[in-house]
Order: structure tokens, then sequence, then C-alpha cells
């Protein structure tokens, strides 16, 4: 790749992440804050008669691991540091148990998570978009079947 376009990307990869870190440091969130987010909502998962069932089946014995990661996740997600490497889609497929009903339950906990130690509703609102938009589109990975949506195969 020519030097002056991979410097031109670094540039603007330097730029989207200095963004991200200004606008999560003006709502008060910091690496501390995703560690005690990413900790709260999973015990409290563990707790979930629904959820904690399937994640525990899922990550008996690799619960460390999982926290990692997940905390990994957030802050990239977060403040675009690019830490996140891993793959969601293959990651969820295949989980015993899994449905789609369990996504709405599993936002429901997080934006009870983030209700009670967000540091403000600003935070609140961009975590809670943010786990609707992963959820959305676990759930259409995971669950869309294009043929049962085929208009050709609709009765009339």
């Amino acid at each position: 790749m020519d030097m002056k376009i991979q410097g031109g990307r670094a540039a603007h990869v330097a730029a989207i992440r200095e963004r991200a870190e200004a606008e999560m440091k003006a709502m008060g969130v910091d690496e501390a804050f995703i560690d005690r987010l990413v900790e709260t909502f999973y015990g409290r998962v563990l707790q979930h008669p629904t959820l904690g069932p399937v994640f525990d089946v899922r990550l008996s014995g690799r619960w460390p691991e999982h926290m990692h990661k997940m905390k990994s996740f957030w802050s990239s997600v977060a403040f675009r540091s690019g830490a996140y490497g891993g793959k969601p889609v293959q990651a969820h497929s295949g989980v015993a148990n899994m449905s789609p009903d369990l996504f709405p339950q599993w936002l429901a906990l997080f934006s009870a998570t983030l209700a009670d130690i967000a540091p403000n509703p600003e935070a609140k609102a961009w975590f809670m978009a943010t786990a609707e938009r992963i959820a959305k589109s676990l759930t259409l990975s995971l669950f869309y079947n294009p043929a049962l949506d085929d208009p050709g195969r609709k009765l009339a």
C-alpha cells in the first residue's frame, strides 16, 4: 500500500479514536466504568432465571476469560480502540438454548444495570443504543432465514 495512503489512514483512525475518547470523557465514561459495567451486568446475568443457565452452560470454567473479552469488547466499542478482535456471531452460533426471545431479556437486564450505574443519562442512552444495535445484528445473523420472508412463498 502506498505510504501516503497508509499515513492518511492512520491519521483518520487516530482522529476517530480521539473523538470517541473525548465523547466518552464528556459522558463520564472511562475504563473503570467499562469494568464496572461488565462485572455488574454479568453478575446479574448469572442470577437471571432464564439468561443465567444459558450463559453458565456455555461459559462454565471460562468466566474469567469471558469477562476479560467483554471488557475488551466494550472498551473497543466505546473508545474505538481496536482492542477487541473476536468474532461475536461465531461465538454465539450453536449455543445451547439460544433463541431470539433471549435478546429482549438481555437488553432489559442491560438497561436496568445502566440505570443503576451509568454516570448520567447520556452515557446510559449511548450504551443502550449500542447494545440494541448489537442485539439486532446478532439476532439477524443467528436467526434470520430469508426463505421464511420470501414474498413468493407466502400464501395469498
